[in-house]
C-alpha cells in the first residue's frame, strides 16, 4: 500500500509535489480552488503533517513579531466598508503565525511623512514593528517613507515604491463580467460612474479600464458622456450631483444601466435615482463592486463579491515572506471576485 505523503496527494490530482506543499502551508500564490482540492484530498487520504516539519514552520513564526496595520480612515468611518473582512482575515492568519497585531485607523489626508509626533512613526523609529499592511490608498510619500524603513504589504491599493508587494482584486476582469452581465440583460448604452477620492484611487481607474475593455469586446459604443466623475481633472463633483448627472444622462441619452466602481456608490445612487423618479431596476439597472451585505429591506445590487478574507490572510502571509525575505522581487498577486446576482438588473425599458 503507497505511504500517504504529499507525493500520493500529488499524484492523485495531477499536479506538482511543490504546488501541494504550497497549498497545505496556504500559500498565497496557489489559487483558493486548488487549495481547497489539496486539503480536501489530504483529509481524505488521512495524511497528517509530519510533527517535525511543523514544528520547524512554528519555530520560524513563533519569534516575537508585531505587525503594524495601516487603514486609511477614520474609525467611526464604517458603513459599507470593507477592512472588517480584510482585518479578519489578518487575524485569522495572525493567530496561526503567532503574530501580534496592531492596528490603527489613519485618515490619509492627515498622514504625513514628515510628521515626527504621529505614532506610527514612532513604533517604525522604534523598532516596535517588523512590517505593516496597508489597506486603503496612502499618499505615495507617506508609504515610501514605510517601506524605506520596515517590510511592507499593500491590499485593494498599488504604489510606485518598488519594494511593496500588493495583494489586489482582478479588477478589470471583474468589471468585464458585470457589463457582459448587462449586455446579456439587453443593455446596450451602459455608463461608468464613481466617487471623487482625493488619495489614491487607482482602483477606480482599474476598474474604468475593465469597462472600456468590455464595451469594446462587446461591440458597444464608448461615450466620454456616459462616464462620471473618473478623468483626474473631471468636476468634484459630490455624490447628490454626481445622481443629478447620471439621471440627467438616463432621461436625455437613453443610458439604460450604470456601473459604479463600488457597493457603497451603487446603493447611494439607488436611492438618489428613486428620489429623482428614475426606480431601480424598473427604468435603469444598476450594479456594483464589492459583494457587500445590504441594509435590511434594500434590494440586493448585482455586484462582484470580493474574498476580502483572503486577502487580509494573504496579505499577512506575504508579509511574512518580505520579513523572511526582505530581497526578493516584488510581488502582485490578483484574486479573483465572483458575480453576484442581485435584484437591480433588469431588461431595459422599451423605448
Amino acid at each position: 500500500m503507497a505511504s500517504v505523503n504529499q507525493d500520493l496527494i500529488a499524484a492523485k490530482l495531477n499536479i506538482s509535489r511543490t504546488t501541494v506543499s504550497r497549498s497545505l502551508a496556504n500559500h498565497p500564490a496557489i489559487s483558493v480552488e486548488t487549495r481547497a482540492k489539496v486539503h480536501s484530498m489530504a483529509e481524505e487520504l488521512g495524511y497528517r503533517q509530519s510533527p517535525g516539519r511543523a514544528s520547524r514552520r512554528h519555530s520560524k513564526s513563533s519569534r516575537a513579531i508585531t505587525i503594524g496595520v495601516l487603514i486609511g480612515i477614520p474609525a467611526e468611518n464604517v458603513v459599507m466598508a470593507t477592512f472588517p473582512y480584510i482585518l479578519k482575515g489578518i487575524r485569522e492568519r495572525a493567530e496561526v503565525e503567532h503574530v501580534k497585531v496592531d492596528v490603527y485607523y489613519q485618515p490619509p489626508g492627515e498622514f504625513h511623512s514628515e510628521s515626527n509626533r504621529q505614532s506610527v512613526f514612532r513604533h517604525i523609529r522604534n523598532n516596535d514593528w517588523r512590517g505593516t499592511i496597508l489597506i486603503y490608498p496612502f499618499t505615495e510619500s507617506a508609504v515610501e517613507m514605510i517601506a524605506r524603513k520596515i517590510s511592507t504589504v499593500a491590499v485593494l491599493e498599488s504604489y510606485s515604491h518598488p519594494g511593496i508587494d500588493v495583494i489586489d482584486t482582478d479588477d478589470a476582469q471583474a468589471v468585464l463580467e458585470l457589463v457582459e452581465c448587462l449586455h446579456a440583460a439587453g443593455h446596450r448604452r451602459i455608463g461608468f460612474l464613481s466617487w471623487y477620492y482625493p488619495i489614491g484611487g487607482h482602483w477606480v481607474a482599474r476598474r474604468f479600464s475593465g469597462y472600456v475593455e468590455a464595451l469594446f469586446v462587446l461591440g458597444l459604443d464608448f461615450n466620454p458622456s456616459w462616464v462620471i466623475s473618473v478623468h483626474k481633472n473631471a468636476p468634484r463633483l459630490s455624490p447628490s450631483e454626481i445622481a443629478d448627472a447620471a439621471a440627467r444622462i438616463t432621461k436625455t441619452e437613453g443610458v439604460t444601466a450604470w456601473v459604479c466602481a463600488a457597493d457603497h456608490q451603487a446603493y447611494q445612487l439607488i436611492q438618489d435615482l428613486q428620489a429623482r423618479g428614475i426606480r431601480v431596476p424598473e427604468d435603469c439597472s444598476i450594479t456594483g463592486f464589492d459583494g457587500l451585505e445590504p441594509a435590511t429591506g434594500v434590494r440586493r445590487a448585482t455586484s462582484m463579491r470580493v474574498p476580502h478574507e483572503t486577502i487580509g490572510s494573504s496579505g499577512l502571509t506575504r508579509l511574512i515572506n518580505r520579513i523572511e525575505h526582505p530581497s526578493s522581487p516584488r510581488r502582485k498577486i490578483l484574486v479573483e471576485a465572483e458575480l453576484v446576482k442581485g435584484e437591480t438588473v433588469a431588461p431595459p425599458p422599451q423605448a
